[in-house]
């Protein structure tokens, strides 16, 4: 392409007569397609074009022209609006080419419709909105469309003279050559006013080491209820009873039995129950299923006497089990219950081993879900699975005195209990209450040491399986009192309180507050909360600023010390670079003027 040719172009006429064409050889984006030169703007900014003439020569080689446009700053589309066919094969044969590219790179397009549209009546129409001339020219809509397809900004030139080119097109491609330029300074190192190379670097501060993580077992409270069924017959007050053969079937605990099933709830605890000796059965009548079971208080005889086993004397219950498939099938129902009603389809997979039966056991586990309450809708679905109640089935007899058998004095308030959910939830009290303590024969069990509150909030670990203490004390003193009877879980349950309660004060409120860590360090050391001891550790290490500075700071012993100074952040090393810094700030500031 010649000299001549090259003046016809759109950025050759915007560029002037400084632009300078260059031969292949010089570039190094050579390509067929496109004519190099180059020209300078706004003084000393060198702009290099790439300039093909015609769309057709961009199917020569796709490839390398795609390596072109990929190193392109900016993208000038131009067409011609009277030749339509030309138009035409630009949208729907290079657009879709070029929109995935355009999108990818995000580089602005400039799209530009050079022409006046005919008019046949009259001289050449430059209006956009004229319609005389569609059938020929390109109409103004069309490339509207077409440039946001592309996401470019639309110029329609009537003639590419200096006033077109130079003030329209013009300002438009140095707004984005100056947009071009403040990218091109940001990602470019450059030497600024305030940062020579002389000029002192701050030094790099370092994330303070992760506070190690406080471990929790998991519950034990199903094995636990467990245990006490197979094991815990010393505390047993129900005997079950076959009412076919009067052969004794198992061992029961009133106080567990009520707290899950409302069908135990109503035959144990019925009205005047301990007046008269006489049969009772739970389920007749109102529409419900039929008998299952009966009692007969003091069927025994042995009411008024002495346990076989030695210990505190109570009511034993007598229960006849009246429908033949749950005599088969009474221990693993009593397992079911004991473990919460959690293990639906366990139970339904054990009782057809046993039964080898469908429709029986069919019917034994619609018996079974009528132990536990059942609304009216799940009625007329017989597959339908009860409500799981897990270590929430001994929530109702926390601190109840319904079937307790033993009551705590604990500063003067009485907090009634049952020996049966004691002995199987902590191996101290089951120590207790088993071995020849006067515990064992005593209903009254005083408590000294522990406030009242946090003996509470003990027996609600042991009951409900949950720990929430409102304070970091009152967590610590729940720790105490699980290190005293030697609940491992929830002594880790309090440690996680006490890490939580610290993490969520700020460093503020961590500077002014009451609360001594130093002495919680003392005290979980004290009483083996080695998890604990070494989290403290490390928090006081991390907030080294704010603890350094207080009294009892020295008390740490000196391995704990050196501990501390060893993780402490920020560290010595980098206050000790952050003093010369500001010393080397400060004579330069001094040296020099400074002009805002």
């Amino acid at each position: 392409m010649g000299q001549g040719q090259l003046q016809g172009g759109l950025l050759w006429s915007y560029l002037g007569h400084g632009a300078m064409a260059g031969g292949p050889e010089e570039s190094s984006l050579s390509n067929p397609a496109f004519m190099e030169y180059t020209s300078h703007v706004f003084g000393d900014v060198t702009v290099v074009v790439q300039d093909c003439p015609s769309w057709d020569l961009l199917d020569s080689d796709w490839a390398s022209v795609r390596s072109v446009l990929e190193q392109a700053d900016i993208l000038v589309i131009k067409y011609s609006i009277n030749d339509k066919l030309a138009f035409q094969q630009v949208r729907n044969g290079y657009a879709p080419r070029l929109r995935p590219l355009l999108r990818h790179w995000g580089v602005p397009v400039i799209l530009v419709a050079v022409g006046a549209r005919l008019n046949d009546e009259g001289p050449p129409c430059t209006c956009p909105l004229c319609a005389s001339d569609w059938s020929s020219c390109v109409p103004h809509s069309e490339g509207l469309q077409l440039s946001r397809d592309l996401g470019a900004t639309y110029l329609e030139l009537p003639s590419l003279n200096h006033v077109f080119v130079g003030r329209y097109f013009g300002s438009v491609l140095e707004y984005f050559m100056i947009q071009c330029l403040k990218q091109k300074a940001k990602e470019r190192p450059e030497k600024r006013r305030g940062n020579k190379l002389n000029e002192p670097h701050p030094p790099h501060l370092e994330q303070p080491a992760r506070l190690p993580p406080i471990r929790v077992e998991e519950s034990s409270f199903s094995k636990d209820l467990q245990w006490l069924l197979e094991r815990g017959g010393q505390f047993a007050d129900v005997a079950f009873y076959s009412g076919d053969s009067g052969k004794e079937l198992g061992w029961g605990h009133a106080a567990v039995l009520c707290a899950v099933s409302p069908y135990f709830r109503q035959l144990l605890l019925g009205p005047k129950a301990r007046e008269r000796p006489i049969s009772r059965c739970a389920c007749r009548g109102d529409g419900g299923p039929p008998s299952l079971l009966s009692t007969w208080d003091g069927g025994l005889g042995m009411e008024d006497g002495s346990r076989p086993d030695g210990h505190l004397a109570g009511r034993l219950s007598r229960l006849v089990v009246k429908d033949p498939l749950l005599c088969l099938c009474l221990w693993e129902t009593l397992m079911f219950l004991y473990r919460g009603a959690w293990e639906w389809e366990h139970l339904q997979e054990a009782v057809g081993e046993k039964l080898k039966n469908s429709l029986a056991v069919a019917q034994l586990m619609d018996r079974i879900r009528s132990f536990l309450g059942r609304d009216k809708g799940s009625r007329d679905t017989p597959n339908a699975r009860p409500a799981q109640l897990g270590p929430q089935s001994l929530v109702n007899l926390f601190n109840s005195p319904l079937y307790s058998d033993v009551i705590f004095m604990v500063q003067g308030n009485v907090l009634p209990a049952h020996r049966a959910v004691l002995v199987a939830r902590c191996d101290v009290m089951a120590a207790m209450f088993s071995g020849k303590y006067a515990e064992a024969r005593s209903r009254v069990v005083p408590i000294h040491g522990v406030s009242s509150d946090t003996f509470l909030s003990f027996l609600e670990y042991l009951y409900t399986d949950t720990c929430c203490p409102a304070s970091v004390l009152q967590a610590m003193a729940v720790l105490v009192c699980a290190e005293m009877y030697q609940v491992k879980r929830l002594q880790h349950l309090c440690e996680v309180c006490v890490c939580a309660y610290l993490q969520s004060m700020p460093s503020r409120e961590l500077a002014s507050t009451g609360i001594s860590v130093i002495r919680l360090l003392r005290r979980a050391k004290c009483h083996n909360a080695e998890q604990l001891y070494v989290w403290l550790l490390h928090f006081i290490a991390n907030n080294y600023l704010i603890f350094s500075h207080k009294p009892d700071f020295l008390e740490l012993s000196e391995e704990e010390r050196e501990q501390v100074e060893r993780l402490r952040w920020p560290s010595r090393g980098y206050l000790q670079e952050l003093s010369e810094y500001q010393q080397r700030r400060r004579k330069l500031k001094k040296s020099r003027c400074l002009v805002m």
